[in-house]
């Protein structure tokens, strides 16, 4: 059961965040107003589902204390809440990041989207000594940002998942235009150890999407299209018995038809390679597993596809390379009496 979600208000204090043209419009403040809606919505529906907040005032949090909130309190999801903005009033919409290496290299929005990184990370410089706290990154340095290439993100499609539903619901209005769903290196995510989301609300440069964020009813529903989020979310991940399994590792059953690579043996070890998570059955020979031949774990309504399932992990570790050419996200995983965690 999803028993843990940690709403992360962005900014405060001190770092006022993005402000609006006029000055009279705050990040901080705006996140924090749509956080608490989030949060008392969840608390009405759910009143067994613990909420916790980074900060409910107006107070500073550096990054690395926001996850370590989620992480003491063992969450089982952390939403970042935040508002974008440009250097000119023409963008709007809401987008979803998940931790990851940027994933628009090749598209015109890679420019734009390391800036939101630099912006967002840039607050660990009103954090005392953060060079020793963040081992030396600097948010403004090209070449700190290579460290996340070698990240490995154990909890990426329960993200992706997430990150998923809210943007199909964000579509309801009041913000409509949908700017998707991406790969970036923000730090807040880089520390949580559960599947995590950071959201953009809507651009505070642009004075469509401005109107909407200062206006009750636009936070209200703002708020409301998280939630619906979270409500499917919740289900899928209640259903699949995600939360019984600390540490990445999930309880499944094996598919059982043939063309599926077979069943799994009672006290059986195998290491194999993840490649993807789905609501849907892909049989072996689509296109979509681009010539990778699978297992396929049944996991409440998802479906895990695991590559290999080799006797030793060194024998998955070089197949991990090989499949890495074609799924960029895929990982090793561990599967032992019907469990598959995550190799750290």
């Amino acid at each position: 059961m999803l028993k843990t979600v940690v709403i992360d208000p962005g900014h405060g204090g001190h770092d006022a965040g993005c402000v609006s043209k006029d000055g009279k419009t705050y990040e901080k403040n705006l996140t924090l107003s749509i956080a608490v809606k989030l949060g008392n919505k969840i608390k009405a529906a759910y009143p067994d589902v613990k909420v916790i907040y980074t900060r409910n005032t107006d107070k500073f949090i550096p990054l690395n204390e926001r996850a370590e909130i989620a992480n003491r309190n063992k969450a089982d999801l952390f939403i970042s809440i935040h508002i974008n903005s440009f250097n000119t009033s023409t963008p709007t919409g809401t987008s979803a990041h998940v931790l990851g290496p940027s994933s628009n290299k090749n598209r015109d929005t890679f420019s734009e989207s390391m800036e939101l990184c630099r912006r967002e990370n840039s607050v660990i410089l009103l954090e005392d000594d953060y060079t020793t706290t963040y081992q030396g990154f600097n948010p403004n340095d090209p070449e700190s940002y290579i460290i996340f290439n070698l990240l490995q993100n154990s909890h990426l499609q329960q993200s992706l998942q997430f990150a998923t539903f809210v943007q199909e619901r964000m579509g309801n209005g009041p913000i409509k235009k949908n700017r998707g769903i991406s790969r970036d290196p923000f730090l807040v995510l880089c520390r949580t150890a559960m599947p995590s989301v950071l959201l953009e609300l809507g651009f505070i440069s642009n004075s469509s999407d401005l109107a909407s964020l200062r206006s009750k009813s636009g936070q209200d529903k703002l708020a409301q299209n998280i939630f619906d989020a979270f409500r499917e979310y919740k289900k899928i991940y209640d259903e699949s018995g995600m939360a019984e399994e600390p540490s990445g590792t999930v309880s499944v059953s094996v598919a059982r038809d043939g063309a599926d690579g077979g069943t799994m043996l009672q006290g059986k070890v195998s290491y194999g390679v993840q490649i993807f998570a789905l609501s849907r059955v892909v049989e072996n020979g689509d296109p979509a597993l681009k010539g990778v031949r699978c297992t396929r774990y049944k996991s409440g309504r998802l479906y895990r596809y695991v590559a290999g399932e080799c006797g030793t992990q060194k024998e998955a570790e070089g197949l991990l390379r090989e499949i890495k050419a074609k799924f960029p996200d895929a990982y090793l995983v561990k599967v032992e009496d019907g469990k598959v965690a995550a190799v750290k």
